[in-house]
């Protein structure tokens, strides 16, 4: 792209088609989000180790009760919450898309430590295996796919739980995602960043499709050296609570639990994100 193009950039995108998903999958970007994963600075990729800790132990006591059990972590990311819960006597498995997060998960569990295995692939087409007392997705990562995508991922989900077995969500909420896509434009400078290594400028613009409910975010990568311009885009996709309880109701879930956050207290910067178990 050039700068002329984000001048004449349409201002009513097509979620899912002009923006569908940042670049997880690209070496380069995923090397970079790693750094972000395990930054203790921020909350913003992966939460802060301390954080991730309290909720391990919110997820060994309250949803598992302190007894073993057969973990499944989609979108594990580098292994953040796996590691420790296997630290605690579960059998883990994550599945996640990024490559440099599976391999440093894939490294810290080559350690003498309890049972971690790692995939990488992708969600939506991975097979998830079966025999989990607990499938759980963290951090939002539902809303980053198509509704269609959600519930072949929500029911693989069910069919990969054993009797008894139970699934751990953390969704966003519904103002959460309509506040983000009709938030104003911003733009910053940096030496290097999340989408590349050199120093650029960075753009970003979200918009909110009121018919869809869905959020479209773009973001504008205008290299200092060069005036050259990458566009990346994702779209996030709005529930309201009763969204949520019928769409896992239709994948086959009972006793939906909607709780305000994950753990015993809402993370500060993080009211955006709700939790929910279901059977």
């Amino acid at each position: 792209m050039r700068i002329a193009d984000i001048v004449t950039r349409s201002r009513q995108p097509r979620p899912w088609v002009d923006a569908d998903k940042i670049p997880w999958y690209e070496p380069g970007f995923s090397r970079r989000m790693l750094r972000e994963h395990l930054s203790q600075e921020h909350d913003l990729a992966s939460r802060r180790f301390v954080i991730v800790e309290e909720h391990v132990r919110w997820i060994h006591h309250h949803v598992l009760r302190n007894r073993p059990a057969r973990i499944l972590d989609l979108g594990c990311g580098p292994g953040l919450y796996t590691s420790r819960l296997a630290k605690l006597g579960h059998s883990c498995v994550g599945i996640d898309y990024s490559p440099a997060s599976i391999e440093y998960a894939r490294e810290q569990a080559a350690r003498p430590q309890p049972d971690c295995t790692y995939v990488h692939g992708d969600m939506r087409t991975a097979d998830f295996g079966t025999g989990f007392d607990l499938v759980m997705m963290v951090f939002g990562e539902l809303n980053v796919f198509h509704p269609s995508d959600a519930r072949t991922i929500l029911a693989k989900a069910r069919r990969g739980l054993a009797r008894n077995g139970v699934l751990l969500l953390e969704p966003h909420r519904f103002s959460a995602i309509e506040q983000l896509g009709r938030q104003g434009p911003s733009w910053h400078t940096a030496e290097s960043g999340l989408f590349s290594d050199a120093p650029h400028i960075w753009l970003e613009e979200s918009l909110w499709n009121s018919a869809s409910r869905t959020a479209v975010q773009w973001f504008f990568v205008i290299d200092a050296s060069t005036g050259n311009v990458t566009r990346h885009g994702q779209t996030m996709q709005a529930y309201t609570d009763e969204e949520y309880r019928s769409l896992l109701t239709d994948c086959g879930f009972k006793s939906i639990e909607l709780l305000a956050s994950l753990g015993t207290t809402e993370d500060a910067g993080q009211h955006h994100l709700m939790a929910i178990l279901a059977r």
